[in-house]
Protein backbone atom coordinates (compact mmCIF):
# COMPACT_ATOMS: atom_id res chain seq x y z
CA UNK A 1 0.00 0.00 0.00
CA UNK A 2 2.79 2.18 0.77
CA UNK A 3 4.74 2.06 -1.89
CA UNK A 4 1.50 1.54 -4.52
CA UNK A 5 0.69 5.07 -2.89
CA UNK A 6 3.93 6.98 -3.38
CA UNK A 7 4.64 5.88 -7.27
CA UNK A 8 1.01 5.98 -8.20
CA UNK A 9 1.13 9.00 -10.25
CA UNK A 10 3.95 6.35 -12.78
CA UNK A 11 0.54 3.71 -13.01
CA UNK A 12 -1.34 6.64 -14.04
CA UNK A 13 0.84 8.05 -16.44
CA UNK A 14 1.28 4.21 -17.72
CA UNK A 15 -2.31 3.45 -17.75
CA UNK A 16 -2.81 6.96 -20.24
CA UNK A 17 -0.31 5.93 -22.25
CA UNK A 18 -1.75 2.34 -22.73
CA UNK A 19 -5.44 3.54 -23.51
CA UNK A 20 -5.18 6.73 -25.33
CA UNK A 21 -3.03 5.98 -28.41
CA UNK A 22 -3.34 9.45 -29.81
CA UNK A 23 -1.73 10.74 -26.83
CA UNK A 24 2.20 11.92 -28.28
CA UNK A 25 3.81 12.42 -25.47
CA UNK A 26 5.79 9.03 -24.75
CA UNK A 27 8.10 10.25 -21.81
CA UNK A 28 6.71 9.75 -18.46
CA UNK A 29 7.49 13.29 -17.43
CA UNK A 30 5.85 14.77 -19.62
CA UNK A 31 2.66 12.82 -19.82
CA UNK A 32 2.53 13.71 -16.01
CA UNK A 33 3.12 17.29 -16.62
CA UNK A 34 0.79 17.51 -19.10
CA UNK A 35 -2.35 15.64 -16.84
CA UNK A 36 -1.21 17.88 -13.91
CA UNK A 37 -1.74 20.98 -16.18
CA UNK A 38 -4.77 20.14 -17.86
CA UNK A 39 -6.62 18.33 -15.13
CA UNK A 40 -5.19 19.57 -11.74
CA UNK A 41 -2.70 18.80 -9.62
CA UNK A 42 -4.42 15.76 -7.96
CA UNK A 43 -5.36 14.53 -11.20
CA UNK A 44 -2.45 12.18 -10.86
CA UNK A 45 -3.92 10.46 -7.83
CA UNK A 46 -7.17 10.00 -9.31
CA UNK A 47 -8.54 6.79 -8.59
CA UNK A 48 -6.85 5.87 -5.91
CA UNK A 49 -8.86 4.71 -3.44
CA UNK A 50 -10.33 2.00 -5.69
CA UNK A 51 -6.95 0.61 -6.41
CA UNK A 52 -5.79 0.65 -3.06
CA UNK A 53 -9.07 -1.84 -2.01
CA UNK A 54 -8.63 -3.55 -4.66
CA UNK A 55 -4.77 -4.31 -4.16
CA UNK A 56 -5.40 -5.30 -0.41
CA UNK A 57 -7.85 -7.50 -1.88
CA UNK A 58 -6.09 -9.27 -4.48
CA UNK A 59 -3.37 -9.98 -2.40
CA UNK A 60 -5.63 -11.47 0.84
CA UNK A 61 -7.37 -13.72 -2.28
CA UNK A 62 -4.19 -14.84 -3.64
CA UNK A 63 -1.99 -15.26 -0.72
CA UNK A 64 -4.65 -16.91 1.47
CA UNK A 65 -5.72 -19.30 -1.81
CA UNK A 66 -1.85 -20.17 -2.22
CA UNK A 67 -1.30 -21.15 1.78
CA UNK A 68 -4.63 -23.26 1.88
CA UNK A 69 -3.51 -24.73 -1.41
CA UNK A 70 0.25 -25.45 0.12
CA UNK A 71 -0.89 -26.56 3.28
CA UNK A 72 -3.36 -29.57 1.38
CA UNK A 73 -1.32 -30.71 -1.48
CA UNK A 74 2.02 -30.39 0.97
CA UNK A 75 0.47 -31.92 4.12
CA UNK A 76 4.11 -31.56 6.34
CA UNK A 77 6.57 -32.85 3.76
CA UNK A 78 8.98 -30.43 2.40
CA UNK A 79 8.03 -27.97 -0.90
CA UNK A 80 9.40 -28.49 -4.05
CA UNK A 81 10.10 -25.28 -6.42
CA UNK A 82 7.87 -27.14 -8.60
CA UNK A 83 4.70 -27.32 -6.44
CA UNK A 84 5.19 -23.89 -5.49
CA UNK A 85 5.40 -22.88 -9.08
CA UNK A 86 2.05 -24.81 -9.77
CA UNK A 87 0.28 -23.50 -6.17
CA UNK A 88 1.19 -19.83 -7.17
CA UNK A 89 -0.08 -20.82 -10.76
CA UNK A 90 -3.92 -21.99 -9.30
CA UNK A 91 -3.87 -19.00 -6.96
CA UNK A 92 -3.17 -16.81 -9.65
CA UNK A 93 -6.27 -18.09 -11.72
CA UNK A 94 -8.61 -18.17 -8.53
CA UNK A 95 -7.20 -14.21 -7.74
CA UNK A 96 -7.92 -13.39 -11.57
CA UNK A 97 -11.54 -14.39 -11.65
CA UNK A 98 -12.65 -13.32 -8.12
CA UNK A 99 -11.60 -9.85 -8.33
CA UNK A 100 -11.14 -8.80 -11.78
CA UNK A 101 -14.50 -7.19 -11.08
CA UNK A 102 -12.56 -4.75 -8.95
CA UNK A 103 -10.04 -4.07 -11.59
CA UNK A 104 -12.40 -2.67 -13.68
CA UNK A 105 -14.15 -0.38 -11.64
CA UNK A 106 -10.89 0.87 -10.52
CA UNK A 107 -9.67 1.31 -14.21
CA UNK A 108 -13.06 2.99 -15.16
CA UNK A 109 -12.74 5.10 -12.23
CA UNK A 110 -8.93 5.93 -12.71
CA UNK A 111 -9.36 7.13 -16.06
CA UNK A 112 -12.79 9.38 -15.29
CA UNK A 113 -12.71 12.50 -16.21
CA UNK A 114 -8.82 12.61 -18.41
CA UNK A 115 -8.36 14.75 -21.27
CA UNK A 116 -7.98 11.87 -24.06
CA UNK A 117 -6.34 13.01 -27.47
CA UNK A 118 -8.53 9.50 -28.84
CA UNK A 119 -12.11 11.02 -29.69
CA UNK A 120 -12.82 7.27 -30.39
CA UNK A 121 -12.73 6.93 -26.24
CA UNK A 122 -16.64 7.47 -25.03
CA UNK A 123 -16.55 9.05 -21.58
CA UNK A 124 -17.75 7.76 -18.01
CA UNK A 125 -19.73 9.66 -15.15
CA UNK A 126 -19.23 7.19 -12.10
CA UNK A 127 -20.45 8.43 -8.59
CA UNK A 128 -17.96 6.18 -6.90
CA UNK A 129 -17.53 2.25 -6.73
CA UNK A 130 -20.66 1.47 -5.98
CA UNK A 131 -22.39 3.66 -9.00
CA UNK A 132 -19.49 2.15 -11.06
CA UNK A 133 -21.05 -1.42 -10.42
CA UNK A 134 -24.23 -1.09 -10.98
CA UNK A 135 -23.87 1.36 -13.97
CA UNK A 136 -21.66 -1.14 -15.57
CA UNK A 137 -23.85 -3.97 -14.95
CA UNK A 138 -26.76 -1.94 -16.11
CA UNK A 139 -25.69 -0.47 -19.82
CA UNK A 140 -23.03 -3.59 -20.62
CA UNK A 141 -24.51 -6.34 -18.42
CA UNK A 142 -22.60 -8.69 -15.27
CA UNK A 143 -19.97 -9.97 -17.74
CA UNK A 144 -18.48 -6.45 -18.23
CA UNK A 145 -16.88 -6.34 -15.16
CA UNK A 146 -14.59 -9.51 -16.04
CA UNK A 147 -13.42 -7.67 -18.93
CA UNK A 148 -10.15 -8.43 -20.35
CA UNK A 149 -10.22 -11.89 -17.97
CA UNK A 150 -8.46 -13.84 -20.73
CA UNK A 151 -5.28 -11.39 -20.83
CA UNK A 152 -5.25 -11.53 -16.92
CA UNK A 153 -5.39 -15.08 -17.25
CA UNK A 154 -2.38 -15.36 -19.23
CA UNK A 155 -0.56 -12.85 -16.85
CA UNK A 156 -0.70 -15.28 -14.50
CA UNK A 157 3.05 -16.56 -16.25
CA UNK A 158 4.39 -12.92 -15.19
CA UNK A 159 5.69 -14.47 -12.14
CA UNK A 160 6.57 -17.93 -13.32
CA UNK A 161 8.89 -16.57 -16.06
CA UNK A 162 10.38 -13.81 -13.53
CA UNK A 163 11.25 -16.68 -11.42
CA UNK A 164 12.81 -18.98 -14.38
CA UNK A 165 15.47 -15.61 -15.27
CA UNK A 166 15.71 -15.04 -10.87
CA UNK A 167 16.41 -18.50 -10.77
CA UNK A 168 18.67 -18.84 -14.16
CA UNK A 169 20.64 -15.48 -12.77
CA UNK A 170 21.04 -16.58 -9.32
CA UNK A 171 22.59 -19.89 -10.77
CA UNK A 172 24.94 -17.91 -12.78
CA UNK A 173 26.31 -15.58 -10.00
CA UNK A 174 27.03 -18.78 -7.61
CA UNK A 175 29.38 -20.35 -10.12
CA UNK A 176 31.82 -17.19 -9.37
CA UNK A 177 31.15 -16.40 -5.80
CA UNK A 178 29.94 -18.55 -2.50
CA UNK A 179 26.91 -16.47 -1.20
CA UNK A 180 24.69 -13.99 -2.72
CA UNK A 181 24.20 -10.37 -0.90
CA UNK A 182 21.52 -8.51 -0.48
CA UNK A 183 22.69 -6.05 -3.26
CA UNK A 184 22.76 -9.00 -5.36
CA UNK A 185 19.51 -10.73 -4.80
CA UNK A 186 17.76 -7.14 -5.24
CA UNK A 187 19.35 -6.64 -8.76
CA UNK A 188 18.86 -10.10 -10.28
CA UNK A 189 15.10 -9.74 -8.79
CA UNK A 190 14.73 -6.12 -10.73
CA UNK A 191 16.60 -7.71 -13.79
CA UNK A 192 14.05 -10.55 -14.04
CA UNK A 193 11.42 -8.60 -13.15
CA UNK A 194 12.23 -6.21 -15.83
CA UNK A 195 12.15 -9.31 -18.25
CA UNK A 196 9.17 -10.50 -17.24
CA UNK A 197 6.63 -7.16 -17.39
CA UNK A 198 8.38 -6.58 -21.01
CA UNK A 199 7.64 -9.70 -22.01
CA UNK A 200 4.58 -9.34 -21.04
CA UNK A 201 3.95 -5.69 -21.63
CA UNK A 202 1.40 -5.92 -24.82
CA UNK A 203 -0.96 -8.05 -23.17
CA UNK A 204 -0.88 -6.06 -20.12
CA UNK A 205 -2.13 -3.07 -22.73
CA UNK A 206 -4.56 -5.57 -24.21
CA UNK A 207 -5.79 -5.76 -20.78
CA UNK A 208 -6.10 -1.99 -20.11
CA UNK A 209 -8.01 -1.03 -22.83
CA UNK A 210 -10.11 -4.25 -22.46
CA UNK A 211 -11.07 -3.46 -18.68
CA UNK A 212 -11.75 0.10 -19.33
CA UNK A 213 -14.13 -0.33 -22.37
CA UNK A 214 -14.74 2.63 -23.48
CA UNK A 215 -13.37 2.12 -26.97
CA UNK A 216 -15.79 2.52 -30.28
CA UNK A 217 -14.76 -1.25 -31.07
CA UNK A 218 -15.71 -3.22 -34.31
CA UNK A 219 -18.94 -4.96 -33.88
CA UNK A 220 -17.56 -8.36 -34.99
CA UNK A 221 -15.00 -8.26 -32.25
CA UNK A 222 -17.21 -7.18 -29.36
CA UNK A 223 -16.51 -10.35 -27.41
CA UNK A 224 -14.69 -8.73 -24.81
CA UNK A 225 -11.70 -10.53 -23.75
CA UNK A 226 -12.09 -13.34 -26.36
CA UNK A 227 -8.70 -14.61 -28.17
CA UNK A 228 -10.06 -13.37 -31.04
CA UNK A 229 -10.51 -9.67 -29.91
CA UNK A 230 -7.07 -9.78 -28.32
CA UNK A 231 -5.52 -10.79 -31.52
CA UNK A 232 -7.88 -7.73 -33.34
CA UNK A 233 -6.48 -4.99 -30.88
CA UNK A 234 -2.92 -6.14 -31.07
CA UNK A 235 -3.01 -6.04 -34.68
CA UNK A 236 -4.68 -2.66 -34.96
CA UNK A 237 -1.96 -1.40 -32.37
CA UNK A 238 0.40 -2.67 -34.40
CA UNK A 239 -0.85 -1.32 -37.64
CA UNK A 240 -1.35 1.97 -36.81
CA UNK A 241 1.71 2.70 -34.22
CA UNK A 242 4.53 -0.02 -35.42
CA UNK A 243 5.30 -2.83 -32.73
CA UNK A 244 6.61 -0.06 -30.13
CA UNK A 245 2.77 0.64 -30.11
CA UNK A 246 2.84 -2.51 -27.89
CA UNK A 247 5.18 -0.70 -25.43
CA UNK A 248 3.69 2.67 -24.32
CA UNK A 249 3.97 3.42 -21.18
CA UNK A 250 6.82 0.22 -20.89
CA UNK A 251 8.93 3.32 -19.10
CA UNK A 252 6.39 4.12 -16.99
CA UNK A 253 5.52 0.82 -15.67
CA UNK A 254 9.77 -0.63 -15.49
CA UNK A 255 10.49 2.84 -13.67
CA UNK A 256 7.38 2.48 -10.82
CA UNK A 257 8.14 -1.80 -10.62
CA UNK A 258 11.88 -0.54 -9.78
CA UNK A 259 10.71 2.07 -7.14
CA UNK A 260 8.02 -0.01 -5.86
CA UNK A 261 10.31 -3.40 -5.43
CA UNK A 262 13.18 -0.78 -3.66
CA UNK A 263 10.73 0.80 -1.08
CA UNK A 264 8.88 -2.07 -0.93
CA UNK A 265 11.96 -3.50 0.74
CA UNK A 266 12.87 -0.74 2.38
CA UNK A 267 9.69 -0.49 4.05
CA UNK A 268 9.11 -4.17 4.92
CA UNK A 269 12.88 -4.58 6.53
CA UNK A 270 11.57 -1.58 8.77
CA UNK A 271 8.61 -3.01 9.74
CA UNK A 272 10.55 -6.54 10.68
CA UNK A 273 13.16 -4.64 12.65
CA UNK A 274 10.38 -2.48 14.75
CA UNK A 275 8.15 -5.43 14.97
CA UNK A 276 11.23 -7.50 16.41
CA UNK A 277 11.88 -4.83 19.11
CA UNK A 278 8.09 -4.40 20.08
CA UNK A 279 8.70 -8.32 20.47
CA UNK A 280 11.55 -8.08 22.50
CA UNK A 281 10.49 -5.27 24.51
CA UNK A 282 7.29 -7.28 25.70
CA UNK A 283 9.61 -10.20 26.18
CA UNK A 284 11.89 -8.22 28.97
CA UNK A 285 8.63 -6.45 30.06
CA UNK A 286 7.06 -9.78 31.12
CA UNK A 287 9.75 -11.13 32.97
Amino acid sequence: MTAMTVFFPLDTARLRLQVDEKRKSKTTHMVLLEIIKEEGLLAPYRGWFPVISSLCCSNFVYFYTFNSLKAVWVKGQHSTTGKDLVVGFVAGVVNVLLTTPLWVVNTRLKLQGAKFRNEDIVPTNYNGIIDAFHQIIRDEGILALWNGTFPSLLLVFNPAIQFMFYEGLKRQLLKKQMKLSSVDVFIIGAIAKAIATTVTYPLQTVQSILRFGHHRLNPENRTLGSLRNILYLLHQRVRRFGIMGLYKGLEAKLLQTALTAALMFLVYEKLTAATFTVMGLKSALKR
